[in-house]
């Protein structure tokens, strides 16, 4: 079943992920005002894919697909200037757009069901301890929490964050709504990487 709002949309050089961390420096004034009003109404903003533009400056042309995102920690180290991490939550489809004033994309979107957490199957738990060993050397810190080391989805999507996987590659792993063919897609990842 979805959901269709309207959110705002920060195209980025990548993929967020549900229960990915993402932090972020935002400066330009149109982010700074969509920051400010996440957290004073504690609503979510779109992450897309950037197909064709820059980050900064005239808004670029972004993937019809994206995460939203939820600001979980945040500071103001300089005026106009925040620092924040936010939290991928919820795959969206952008179904249409337009661009404010200001530079600001907003956009109509149909949220897909969250994923339901669904046990690594039988055979493929190295992955999980991989994942494991990996989040121990680089720092839980740097992972949402709770760490979801037995859920299929949660450890393909965290795998597909840390190991050097296209970007195309990415955008397809999250359109993809079987959470058994993503896992499959970062295990031939992986074996290609070892080759």
């Amino acid at each position: 079943m979805t959901t269709e709002v309207e959110i705002p949309i920060f195209p980025l050089n990548t993929v967020l992920f549900p229960g990915g961390r993402l932090p972020l420096r935002i400066f330009e004034v149109r982010y700074v005002d969509m920051t400010k009003a996440c957290i004073r109404d504690g609503s979510l903003f779109g992450v897309c894919q950037i197909l064709d533009g820059r980050e900064a400056g005239t808004p670029a042309q972004f993937a019809p697909l994206g995460c939203t995102a939820r600001i979980t920690e945040w500071d103001v180290p300089a005026a106009g200037l925040f620092s924040m991490v936010t939290q991928g939550e919820q795959v969206f489809r952008v179904l249409d757009h337009h661009i404010q004033r200001d530079g600001l994309i907003r956009a109509q979107v149909a949220l897909e069901a969250p994923r339901e957490c669904t046990p690594l199957p039988e055979g493929r738990e190295a992955l999980g301890r991989m994942l494991g060993e990996i989040i121990d050397k680089i720092g839980a810190e740097h992972f949402s929490q709770p760490l979801q080391i037995e859920d299929t989805a949660w450890v393909a999507y965290r795998l597909a964050e840390v190991l050097p996987v296209s970007r195309e590659q990415k955008l397809y792993l999250l359109q993809e709504r079987d959470a058994l063919k993503v896992l499959a897609r970062v295990e031939q990842a992986i074996m290609d990487l070892k080759e």
